[in-house]
């Protein structure tokens, strides 16, 4: 026999996702990453080395402002001297690349190929209905840096409002190892338009052969201010 849902049940089940949906988000993304370019911002990164009772033992800090030039070109100005006191930790032209590329990932049409997408159902997620995707490196070419991990994706305009996940892959070889940890990005929305990503953390033990080392990772993405008009993040 099967069973018939009455028409109540039927009206409160929650409606499937489109069938596009990887391609939806990407399409978002793109105009979120255009509209973000046209924007001057400021992203301040801080690692924690902590000791085995979670206390700080060495910290990298420093401070760039994402400007145009006199030009209109793209480009970062330092502010100031990093703050280096790290012990075990040596940062590399990874972490580095993973701040600026990984990190406030965004799912571009251009880059969505290089990705297995899978859908992993609805959750509500910072106030806001989402649905919640898988994304996968589809492969990995040597010296490719990806990310690895979930997004969830609001409902009514596909913009991402979280992703959790790791950049990939972790680089080991006989004499070195460069790790990487599993970081949370949060975005709100600018303007009541496109989300931006506003706070990037991660709090993970890296285990790496001589011992695991636990890092804590923070970066604040904030004064975004549109080139050549007034513009304010509104958090809601």
């Amino acid at each position: 026999m099967l069973f018939a849902p009455s028409e109540s049940r039927a009206q409160e089940s929650s409606p499937a996702p489109p069938a596009n949906l990887a391609r939806l988000i990407a399409h978002r993304e793109t105009q979120t990453e255009t509209e973000r370019n046209e924007y001057t911002y400021r992203q301040s990164v801080t690692i924690d080395e902590l000791d085995g009772s979670g206390g700080a033992r060495g910290q990298y800090q420093e401070t760039r402002d994402v400007i145009f030039s006199p030009q209109k070109e793209r480009t970062e100005e330092l502010l100031g001297h990093p703050s280096h006191s790290l012990k075990n930790l040596i940062l590399t032209e990874e972490d580095f690349a993973d701040i600026r590329n990984i990190q406030p990932l965004v799912l571009t049409e251009d880059r969505l190929w290089n990705y297995d997408t899978k859908f992993k159902g609805e959750e509500p997620m910072d106030g806001v209905d989402c649905w919640v995707l898988q994304v996968r490196p589809r492969q990995i070419l040597q010296g490719q840096r990806f990310f690895d991990g979930m997004v969830w994706v609001d409902k009514k305009e596909y913009n991402i409002v979280r992703m959790e996940g790791q950049a990939v892959p972790q680089i080991r070889s006989t004499k070195t190892e460069n790790l990487f940890p599993r970081f949370t990005t949060i975005r709100k929305p600018l303007d009541g338009k496109h989300w931006f990503p506003i706070y990037t953390y991660a709090d993970d033990t890296l285990q790496f052969r001589n011992g695991p080392q636990r890092i804590r990772l923070r970066i604040a993405y904030s004064n975004y201010k549109r080139f050549g008009a007034e513009s304010t993040l509104i958090v809601k």
